[in-house]
């Protein structure tokens, strides 16, 4: 059975920045944010906030900065997926 490529070496998919996510003002800068629906949530994610799983099939919320960070060529890299708890306890 071959191997799948790895989805580094894959160009990033795009961001939805358009009328699906919305600027939230945090302590650490401005960031977009948008709802990932349970039919849409196809992978297991580790949330930022607590370090748990967001299990596939569970509803949360895909982040980003506005601005991408020094260093960092795009700021789909630094795409993170949130408990929807976690993100809204997050100053």
């Amino acid at each position: 059975m071959p191997k799948r490529p790895s989805k580094h070496t894959q160009p990033p998919r795009p961001l939805h920045s358009g009328s699906f996510a919305t600027l939230v003002e945090k302590a650490d800068g401005e960031w977009l944010v948008q709802s990932m629906p349970a039919g849409n949530a196809t992978k297991p994610y580790t949330c930022p906030g607590c370090g748990l799983t967001v299990p596939v099939g569970q509803a949360h919320l895909v982040s980003w900065p506005r601005q991408a960070s020094i260093g960092s060529p795009s700021a789909v890299e630094e795409r993170r997926h949130w408990h929807t708890s976690c993100w809204n306890r997050r100053h």
